[in-house]
């Protein structure tokens, strides 16, 4: 099978979601994983962040939409 039928650069996108106990931690969280994801990119990564109230805390949701497949998998796996 070759990679490029695996990896045809169709799904670039990275998603995040998850509760946090208050905003700032969610805020340290965002910058983390950002400076991740300019460490895995080639070309600019956008960052697409929302941050929501709910019972218990803040929702950070984050896409990360890179320029290639590959980086969007190198990125998930060094998030493991």
């Amino acid at each position: 099978m070759d990679v490029g039928t695996i990896m045809d650069n169709s799904d670039c996108t990275a998603s995040y979601s998850r509760v946090f106990t208050n905003r700032a931690e969610a805020e340290e969280t965002l910058a983390a994983l950002s400076k991740r994801a300019r460490d895995v990119e080639s070309d600019p990564c956008e960052i697409k962040s929302t941050y929501t109230e709910v019972d218990g805390g803040v929702k950070l949701d984050i896409d990360f939409i890179f320029a290639c497949e590959a980086e969007t998998l190198i990125f998930q796996l060094g998030l493991r």
